[in-house]
């Protein structure tokens, strides 16, 4: 029998071998943590229906969880063996980890109170099944409790089960149902956060997209910028209710001790530090440079250098740049404006690659960095010492501004 029912609780920089283009950038995706997953997507069941969405809501979950710096152990329609011998992997991993995390989604069931997930191969013909051919969630739980600091669990697994059916029925096993059991968070643990796509011994909806409504809710906020990981899942139960008309409602237990962020991203920074300087030979000597010397004389880091120079755009006037005088930049996003209206504005770019739109679109870029007068000028002297600088990264404001700011420290910042 087939329910609508189906998803429950259950700027890289690139370097170019120049030293006197070190790039330093501040933006830090996560610290020194030790983060290690294990990820779990069953779809393609031998002893009912396939599921539409588990194994993609899997491989998406996995992909995002690299790009946060976890080691991710992952399995996708999985027998019992093959689950097993993951499992053994991450808990040869995980043991110290800074964050351990699982997430599964696919089947799964509860027995008097016990949450199992279900391999591929699962039949569940008697109650003895369960110790064969299930998995049971504590003992993955175990595994991750090893002397780790904080311990993350999404379970998207409480489908439509037919196989709980037939245990329940057919075999006359008591309590067997595909809704899960609560997972009681004990006190003293370090930090835990258990989390089910809807409440306790309740059902989810399968969704009509690539992923389940929980999952695609997760992926939307897991991981964004400078979001607490609890607040990120006020955001996931909001998304859900919405997508299902209230229908669904997320269950999160939480006993965390500390504030874990899983993306962190300084936003006071500034965009460019500074560069290092291409290294000086010795006086004397007749390698003053530390590239091979080119037919011309000129080393292949100077070519590179003169390459990128050429390329800095020029302002569309050679007026000299004041700090509150209109400027005429040739670019008519910014033209005719100062430099002190603009940094009271709002970015065109986003001040860090990669940074996702919402974070900064509404932002003004003197509140991003910190912007005053002086301030900017120790940027602008940077941009006017080390010119390439100009198009090593974007600003919010766009490369000609840079090539402006550039201009106002060689004429004394005034």
């Amino acid at each position: 029998m087939r329910s609508d029912l189906i998803a429950c609780c259950g700027g890289l920089f690139r370097a170019v071998g120049l030293a006197a283009l070190a790039l330093l950038l501040t933006v830090t995706a996560a610290s020194a943590e030790r983060r290690v997953a294990l990820v779990l997507g069953n779809s393609q069941y031998q002893h009912a229906a396939p599921l539409a969405n588990p194994v993609r809501d899997a491989q998406a979950m996995a992909e995002r969880l690299k790009k946060l710096d976890f080691e991710v152990f992952s399995g996708f329609d999985l027998t019992k063996l093959q689950t097993q011998a993951t499992i053994e992997q991450f808990a040869k991993q995980v043991r110290g980890a800074d964050i351990a995390l699982f997430f599964y989604a696919g089947h799964g069931l509860q027995v008097s109170g016990k949450n199992y997930l279900l391999p591929v191969d699962a039949a569940l013909e008697d109650e003895t099944s369960l110790d064969f051919e299930a998995v049971s969630v504590d003992f993955v739980l175990r595994q991750m409790s090893r002397e780790t600091s904080i311990s993350m669990v999404f379970l998207d697994a409480c489908r439509d089960n037919p196989l709980a059916e037939v245990l329940a029925k057919t075999a006359g096993v008591n309590g067997a149902s595909s809704g899960l059991a609560e997972i009681p968070v004990e006190n003293g643990s370090a930090g835990t956060l258990v989390a089910f796509a809807a409440s306790p011994n309740e059902l989810a909806y399968d969704g009509s997209g690539e992923h389940s409504p929980f999952t695609s809710a997760l992926l939307k906020h897991i991981g964004a910028p400078n979001v607490p990981i609890t607040e990120a899942m006020n955001g996931v139960t909001s998304d859900v209710l919405k997508a299902t008309t209230g229908k669904q409602h997320p269950w999160i237990s939480v006993s965390l001790t500390t504030e874990v962020v899983l993306h962190k991203v300084d936003l006071n920074a500034p965009l460019i530090v500074g560069e290092a300087s291409a290294p000086q030979a010795e006086g004397g000597s007749d390698a003053r440079n530390t590239g091979a010397a080119s037919a011309s004389g000129q080393s292949d880091d100077q070519l590179a250098l003169d390459v990128l120079r050429q390329k800095i755009p020029r302002l569309a006037s050679d007026a000299p740049i004041f700090f509150d005088h209109p400027i005429d930049f040739g670019d008519p996003a910014i033209d005719g404006k100062s430099i002190a209206q603009l940094i009271k504005g709002k970015p065109l770019f986003s001040p860090v690659e990669g940074l996702d739109k919402s974070v900064w679109e509404d932002k003004r870029c003197d509140g991003c960095h910190e912007w005053d007068e002086a301030r900017l000028c120790e940027q602008a002297k940077n941009f006017a010492t080390n010119d390439a600088s100009v198009l090593r990264l974007q600003h919010p404001l766009g490369t000609r501004f840079k090539v402006a700011l550039a201009k106002w420290a060689q004429g004394g910042c005034k």
